[in-house]
């Protein structure tokens, strides 16, 4: 299992064992040893970064399942939401093409974006995943975007204390997925 994603899978803030990419390995372990997990996220990634560098990873890893959680950089920097389409629905075919099932994990923005552009935004991993039969997870942070004692100081980056509440959110789309190899 890949997870290609941007701080929010990366542990930003804290220590890796910490976020929620090494709960999942962790719970992968007991209740799924056939899978394993391979953590390709980094912190500032975009889906335009994702899209350059994700042939390599596929090669590198070839994953059975792909959790694609790019975006939340896109939407934080006001860019074309066409384009986030586009790259997201290049990296789920690519993916695809390779032989993995792919989880797309959306993301909202927050309201000081403008409703216009955030109610795009969020529509867009809906679009993407229905065109591209990708499995979504509507919103990485329900249940936890509302609490600002679950982020740090940024008020961006989750807490350690949210991770496990973020891969509850991951799982339960995930596990649709999850099938002998």
């Amino acid at each position: 299992m890949l997870v290609y994603g941007d701080s929010l899978s990366s542990a930003y803030g804290m220590p890796e064992q910490s976020g929620w990419v090494a709960l999942l390995a962790q719970r992968l372990q007991r209740e799924r040893p056939d899978y394993s997990v391979a953590n390709a996220s980094i912190s500032g990634e975009t889906t335009a970064g994702g899209l350059a560098r994700l042939g390599k990873a596929l090669e590198r890893h070839r994953p059975a399942i792909v959790i694609l959680q790019l975006g939340g950089n896109d939407g934080l920097r006001g860019l074309p939401v066409a384009q986030m389409k586009q790259n997201l629905a290049a990296m789920i075919g690519q993916a695809q093409k390779a032989g993995a099932r792919v989880l797309l994990v959306g993301m909202r923005m927050p309201p000081n974006y403008g409703e216009p552009y955030a109610q795009v935004f969020e529509r867009a991993f809906r679009e993407v995943a229905g065109s591209s039969k990708a499995a979504l997870l509507p919103f990485l942070l329900e249940g936890i975007a509302e609490k600002a004692e679950l982020f740090q100081p940024d008020r961006i980056h989750p807490t350690p204390a949210a991770q496990p509440r973020m891969l509850d959110n991951v799982w339960r789309a995930l596990a649709p997925l999850l099938r002998k190899p």
